[in-house]
């Protein structure tokens, strides 16, 4: 890629942005409009899992395939075609007929968005070659996600109050459209000097792992152990597959030797537990605000506004944090919040009074705002520049699986809890398990944000860049020098 002018640059950044503003604005709005679509189209607690983890299920099995395939046969025009498929995915959700539709046309989105997230981090990456302007981009990066968790409780409230969940759908459009016509004008093509060959037997080990994980998980209650021990017994056989085969590869899709860096390993765990996190937060503040409480969807919108609000103030904050002195502060700070938050609602019943429902909000608004520069950066920055694309993946694949397990084992948890007792009545005592799963994530994100992030691990990331290729091990490196 060229080297561009700082204001062509900030351009480009502004456009991958947008990419990542449909797709978490489309997620955050979703899950307002859960109560009404289980209403129009009554859908069962499951269903409703459904709606959310067939996006990002699909989205994490296909992000390493995408970033590699961008490296590959170039970035801007995978991009443009995931906006594309993004888009017309957009277009068939909003006039699903049924649940099993939504679902279906949920993901053909993803197969779309499989393609903006990690490809445009990707362009970020080779845009943005200094580390410190670097990671401040990064920073802007996890500021569209505060944006989206701000906005998209309100403008989902707002479009479902006013005229229906479908019309979520719609906003995608024409944001859509424009990034594409600015990515076409001003985003310059880039690919890999050498971008690794297709592994299409890890790709279908990886899709069997995720799919067949999630569904037992999901399916647990309400079908009970007997059939779902198969679907559990292929997710342990696939994994156990995947292990043997990729390190026999050349090329493979997930290099292996990646996690011998402990800042890496950390930031994959670190990325599925906080994700895991959202996940479960979302599912259970929505279902509570609007099925317990009994608000309307743009009033429940505006009860998630104390912590959206903090995740958008403390996402630029935590990328000049970890410019200037490395990731293990943002994780520190974002582990104790959120194991905060989680303790407050498990042991204490934060959503009984509104003082301390508010309290855990901002707590965990805290705490997701500064976890998700860390993540990145570390995760990009442990990787030769040249394959950027399946560094990113690597990072976005943790995310989207872990808040597909969040949805799906507080979902699960809570499901069972409540059975088929009176849903208000039993909601607050069936979710504490779920808020339990929730401070044990927080308290992983501080751990291994402690753990990963010192001189033992800085060791280890340097013998894992000379390994995987001498020539750039200072390059790979770079920023985990700071930590």
């Amino acid at each position: 890629m060229p080297e561009l002018s700082h204001r062509r640059r900030m351009l480009v950044l502004g456009i991958c942005c947008m990419s990542l503003l449909i797709v978490s604005l489309d997620n955050t709005a979703l899950n307002v409009a859960l109560p009404s679509m289980q209403r129009d189209l009554h859908a069962t607690t499951s269903g409703l899992q459904w709606t959310i983890d067939a996006y990002t299920l699909v989205l994490a099995s296909l992000l390493m395939l995408a970033g590699s395939t961008a490296d590959r046969i170039g970035r801007k025009r995978v991009f443009m075609a995931g906006l594309v498929i993004f888009s017309l995915g957009s277009l068939l959700c909003s006039l699903a007929p049924s649940l099993e539709l939504l679902i279906v046309f949920r993901m053909v989105q993803a197969v779309g968005g499989s393609m903006l997230n990690p490809v445009a981090m990707s362009i970020i990456t080779n845009t943005f070659t200094d580390a410190r302007e670097r990671a401040r981009a990064i920073g802007v990066w996890g500021a569209v996600v505060g944006i989206s968790m701000a906005a998209g409780p309100l403008v989902g409230g707002l479009l479902v109050q006013s005229v229906s969940w479908r019309s979520i759908f719609w906003v995608n459009l024409p944001v859509g459209l424009t990034a594409l016509l600015l990515t076409l004008r001003f985003v310059p093509e880039s690919r890999a000097p050498k971008a690794r060959r297709p592994d299409p037997v890890g790709q279908l080990l990886v899709i069997a792992l995720f799919g067949s994980l999630t569904y037992a998980i999901i399916e647990a209650p309400a079908s009970g152990a007997g059939p779902v021990v198969p679907f559990a017994a292929v997710a342990v056989a696939t994994l156990l597959a995947l292990l043997w085969y990729e390190p026999r590869r050349a090329e493979p899709l997930i290099d292996l030797r990646f996690f011998r860096s402990a800042p890496f390993s950390g930031a994959t765990v670190i990325a599925v537990s906080a994700f895991a996190a959202l996940g479960g937060f979302l599912f259970l503040s929505t279902l509570y605000l609007q099925n317990v409480r009994g608000l309307d969807a743009l009033h429940a919108g505006l009860w998630m506004l104390p912590m959206a609000a903090p995740t958008f103030l403390c996402a630029p904050l935590s990328g000049r944090l970890v410019g200037s002195r490395g990731p293990r502060l943002p994780l520190l700070i974002a582990g104790t919040a959120m194991t905060a938050s989680g303790v407050l609602f498990a042991a204490f019943e934060a959503e009984t009074t509104n003082a301390t429902l508010v309290a855990g909000y901002a707590l965990f608004g805290i705490g997701f705002g500064f976890v998700n520069a860390p993540i990145t950066n570390t995760a990009v920055s442990g990787m030769p520049r040249a394959q950027a694309g399946v560094a990113a993946a690597v990072a976005s694949t943790s995310r989207q699986l872990g808040q597909t397990l969040g949805v799906a084992v507080v979902g699960a948890v809570l499901a069972s809890g409540i059975g088929s007792s009176p849903y208000r009545q039993l909601f607050v005592p069936a979710a504490r398990p779920g808020w339990w799963i929730l401070t044990g994530c927080g308290l992983a994100v501080l751990v291994l944000g402690l753990l990963t992030s010192g001189p033992w691990a800085r060791r280890t990331a340097e013998r894992t860049a000379r390994t995987l290729e001498p020539a750039t091990a200072r390059q790979a490196v770079g920023v985990s020098e700071r930590a």
